[in-house]
């Protein structure tokens, strides 16, 4: 029976974490192209690309898809055996609710290793790849597209603009402006002409019927410059398309990020940047050296030799004489200047050493931090399903979206504090975690309780009889009257001559 308990339960859980995991990266993939459609689109990009292009954006979102797929499926499994009296039936055999939870609790523990493995070995890669062709696809120029009475600039030396386009290749009264700074104002007009473009997209080939050819050679203010008009029945002239095509950014570009490594080069990284921390005030010491020669003797006993103290409120340049005050002054401002200069350059090296450290000890804790959200979820998911004890997409998605959208705000709001300097790395990766963690231990406690938390009728009850009794305490002490009196039974006469009790 206990078998057949886990498998039933199993069942349940695995259709709705196939279908919501699916959906929610379909909805994040969605999201990620709204953003970035206008840096695609007109780019002429082909299908295969797309295809990488999703591979790489699926296997990069997976870490965000899964928490939500699990909380989702779990709250739609219990909510549905909840609402078929099937979870009903199970705690009535003397089935507690943390063994029915059993067999689940021990999948997601097998997810959550999954999802650590995945995030440290599989996203870096994705995420390698995924960069590389982003960063290529947004700086590619967009495809040749050339439209009627407009100049098209994309081509890098030339102008071009056409009347009329009978069709894709034939056109009438073309113009070609040669915009290359060694020429000037070079120009080719045609009434008619065929374009063409080569198998390999690289050429555009235009072959020009009646048309002329404008050259100006030499300054053009100077006397010895020369202008040529040139009639021609044909010409062809040849564009290169080079600059359109997509160029391939090498993937050793962004290999030293912190989001490219894995837990073993983010541990050798992390060092590498600690020492380097450890070693900057020495390293800088030495080098202030040379503006401060008096450090050399801080270590002796120069700090304690009595020096002459001159008068109240006389400074000390007045003591110079007026031939050397001059110079004094000049060379202690560059002195100055150049202490500062330095000083500032140390600072900001040293605080973008800091915030490199932070990066790095960021993306270590994520990747345990999203593998432990999947375990986190389910904990919230499970016991508010069987509470809630509704199936189908409505009230669990409702749920499903509000604690995910803490999680999701918590998880954002500690990366934000973290690269801000305001929460340490391990204090602001794990705040979701801290924050969620003990609500889904109150939820088990409630479920196991039988708790009528979201149970509209038990509130319904509970405010009905607080009105009733602010109702009672506002009301004096009065005698019940004659209708209350009939239905009590009482007989409340009181006779002119009967002496009152009491």
């Amino acid at each position: 029976m206990i078998k057949k308990l886990d498998i039933l339960v199993l069942k349940a859980f695995i259709g709705p974490f196939i279908a919501t995991f699916f959906l929610t990266l379909f909805v994040l993939i969605l999201q990620f192209f709204w953003l970035w459609i206008d840096d695609f689109v007109g780019k002429g990009i082909d299908g295969m690309t797309i295809v990488r292009l999703i591979i790489y954006l699926s296997a990069t979102l997976v870490p965000l898809a899964l928490p939500l797929a699990v909380l989702l499926s779990s709250i739609m499994t219990f909510g549905n055996l909840g609402e078929t009296f099937e979870l009903v039936a199970i705690k009535s055999a003397g089935i507690g609710l943390l063994r029915f939870m059993r067999s689940l609790l021990v999948t997601t523990l097998l997810l959550a290793v999954l999802a650590f493995y995945f995030n440290n070995n599989v996203i870096p890669v994705a995420n390698l790849k995924m960069k590389t062709l982003q960063y290529d696809l947004v700086n590619q120029k967009p495809a040749f597209d050339l439209k009627e009475g407009t100049f098209y600039n994309m081509i890098p030396g030339y102008s071009i603009k056409v009347a009329k386009k009978v069709n894709d290749s034939v056109l009438n009264d073309i113009i070609i402006f040669e915009t290359s700074p060694n020429v000037q104002d070079n120009m080719i007009s045609a009434r008619r002409g065929v374009m063409r473009m080569s198998d390999d997209k690289r050429y555009l080939e235009f072959t020009l019927q009646d048309g002329w050819r404008y050259e100006e050679e030499g300054e053009r203010t100077g006397v010895n410059s020369r202008f040529y008009r040139l009639g021609f029945k044909e010409y062809k002239k040849v564009l290169d398309l080079s600059a359109l095509m997509r160029n391939f950014t090498s993937d050793s570009v962004y290999k030293d990020r912190a989001e490219m490594l894995t837990i073993l080069q983010l541990n050798r990284s992390i060092d590498s940047v600690q020492k380097m921390l450890n070693q900057f005030h020495e390293r800088h010491k030495a080098e202030m050296k040379a503006y401060l020669p008096f450090m050399q003797y801080m270590d002796s006993g120069w700090a304690k030799v009595r020096v002459p103290a001159l008068k109240k409120d006389t400074p000390f340049i007045k003591t110079l004489p007026d031939s050397a005050r001059v110079s004094v002054i000049d060379q202690s401002i560059s002195f100055t200047s150049s202490l500062k200069s330095t000083l500032d350059g140390a600072a900001t090296d040293y605080e973008n050493r800091r915030k490199e450290l932070r990066i790095h000890l960021m993306t270590w804790h994520e990747k345990f931090t999203m593998s432990i959200a999947v375990l986190v979820l389910f904990l919230i998911g499970a016991p508010l399903g069987s509470i809630v004890r509704k199936g189908g997409i409505g009230t669990p998605v409702v749920f499903a979206v509000i604690f995910f959208v803490v999680f999701f705000l918590l998880n954002n709001f500690g990366k934000k504090f973290v690269k801000e300097d305001v929460l340490q790395p391990i204090a602001g990766m794990w705040l979701a975690t801290i924050v969620l963690l003990p609500i889904g231990f109150f939820l088990i406690y409630k479920a196991l309780h039988d708790s009528q938390l979201f149970n509209k009728e038990f509130y319904y009850r509970f405010f009905r009889k607080l009105r009733k009794k602010k109702a009672a305490a506002k009301e004096p002490d009065e005698l019940p009257t004659e209708l209350e009196a009939e239905i009590s039974g009482e007989d409340l006469t009181i006779k002119k001559d009967q002496p009152a009790e009491g």
